[in-house]
């Protein structure tokens, strides 16, 4: 089973790029290899789950940083993908930060 992809969700895998390939290559990349939209039955509720939190990132830029506020939604998100409920995980990583600092 490959670790990216632990609920076997994986149907394509490109064997000649790096793991994680980085912009432009990876718009590139998947312009190119990918000609239909993956898992589009998660499409609705993954953009509705994170809207919440994409607002939340916007906002909390103006006031710090764009880096901190990315770290945010990043660190809230993976908590939801780990089975945190959304609350929780804003709570949880909020109480992290000492000073708009992590």
């Amino acid at each position: 089973m490959n670790p990216l992809y632990p609920y076997d969700m994986s149907y394509y895998q490109p064997q000649h790029i790096r793991q994680f390939p980085q912009y432009p290559q990876s718009e590139m990349w998947a312009d190119q290899q990918i000609k239909q939209p993956l898992y589009p039955h998660l499409k609705s509720q993954t953009l509705t789950t994170i809207a919440p939190f994409v607002k939340y990132g916007l906002k909390e830029a103006k006031a710090t940083s764009y880096k901190h506020a990315l770290q945010e939604v990043a660190a809230m998100t993976y908590l939801i993908g780990k089975g945190m409920d959304p609350h929780t995980a804003y709570l949880t990583v909020e109480s992290w930060e000492m000073n708009e600092m992590f």
